[in-house]
C-alpha cells in the first residue's frame, strides 16, 4: 500500500475508534434520497446524467459561490490592512485559471461524481471553521483541489492516486500529499456527512443561483456553521 494512502486509512481509522463510530461499509456510498428529487435534478446531481455534455449546474454554483467568498474576504483584508495568514495551502501567486475553470477541470479530468463537489464544499467550511484563514486568490485553488480528492477518496467507489490529482490541480505530488494530510488533520479526519447535511448544502447552492444567500462573515460561507452535533455524526445516522 501506498504510505501516503495507508497513513490517511490509519488516521481515518484511529479517528473511528476515538469517536465509537460503528459505521459499517456500506455507510461510506451514497445514501442520499433518489437522485430524482426536484431539487437534485436542479443541481445536475442525477448520477445518470453526470457526464452529458455541459457543466452540471452545482458546479456552476459552487464556483459562484466561492467567488463571492474570495472576493469579500480580499476587500475585507484591504479595507482593514488586515495581513493574511501564510499557510501550507498559500501560493505566491493566483493561479490565472478563474475558480470556475479551474472546477471545470477538475470535473472533466477527475472522473468523480458530481456529489463529491458538495461533500468537498462540506468540508471546505469545516476546514476554514477550524482553520484561522480567510478563503483568498492565492489558497482557494489548492483547498478546492484537496477537499474534491479528499471527497472523492471517501464516498467514490473508483479514484485516482495523488499523482493523478496533482497533475489535474497543478501541483507537484510531494505538494498535494503535504495539502492532503493538512487538511485531515485540520478536519480531525471528521469525514462523514449525514443525509441531512448534504441536503442543506445543496439547498444553500440552490439559494445562491436567486440571490437570496448573502455571505454575511468572511470565514464561514454565507453563515452556515455546523454545529459539533451535526459534524460529528450521531451514532446510527444515515451518512453520505
Amino acid at each position: 500500500m501506498d504510505p501516503m494512502r495507508f497513513l490517511w486509512v490509519l488516521g481515518f481509522l484511529e479517528f473511528r475508534s476515538l469517536e465509537q463510530l460503528d459505521l459499517d461499509m456500506g455507510s461510506l456510498e451514497l445514501e442520499t434520497k433518489p437522485l430524482g428529487s426536484e431539487i437534485y435534478l436542479a443541481l445536475g446531481l442525477n448520477e445518470s446524467t453526470k457526464r452529458v455534455p455541459g457543466t452540471p449546474r452545482v458546479l456552476s454554483l459552487l464556483s459562484s459561490f466561492l467567488e463571492r467568498s474570495v472576493q469579500k474576504n480580499e476587500k475585507l483584508l484591504e479595507t482593514t490592512k488586515q495581513k493574511d495568514i501564510v499557510t501550507v495551502f498559500h501560493g505566491l501567486r493566483a493561479p490565472t485559471l478563474s475558480i470556475g475553470q479551474y472546477i471545470d477541470r477538475i470535473f472533466k479530468y477527475s472522473n468523480c461524481s458530481t456529489s463529491c463537489f458538495v461533500v468537498a464544499h462540506i468540508y471546505m467550511e469545516r476546514l476554514l471553521q477550524n482553520v484561522d484563514i480567510l478563503l483568498t486568490s492565492l489558497n482557494v485553488h489548492r483547498i478546492i483541489i484537496t477537499s474534491v480528492m479528499v471527497a472523492a477518496k471517501f464516498i467514490d467507489d473508483a479514484f485516482f492516486n495523488n499523482a493523478y490529482y496533482a497533475k489535474v490541480g497543478g501541483v507537484s505530488t510531494a505538494e498535494i500529499n503535504r495539502l492532503e494530510m493538512k487538511f485531515l488533520f485540520s478536519l480531525d479526519f471528521r469525514l462523514q456527512v449525514t443525509v441531512g447535511t448534504f441536503e442543506r448544502y445543496c439547498l444553500q447552492l440552490e439559494k445562491e443561483a436567486s440571490g437570496r444567500c448573502q455571505i454575511e462573515r468572511p470565514i464561514q460561507f454565507c453563515g452556515l456553521k455546523e454545529s459539533r452535533q451535526n459534524i460529528e455524526e450521531a451514532k446510527g445516522a444515515t451518512t453520505v
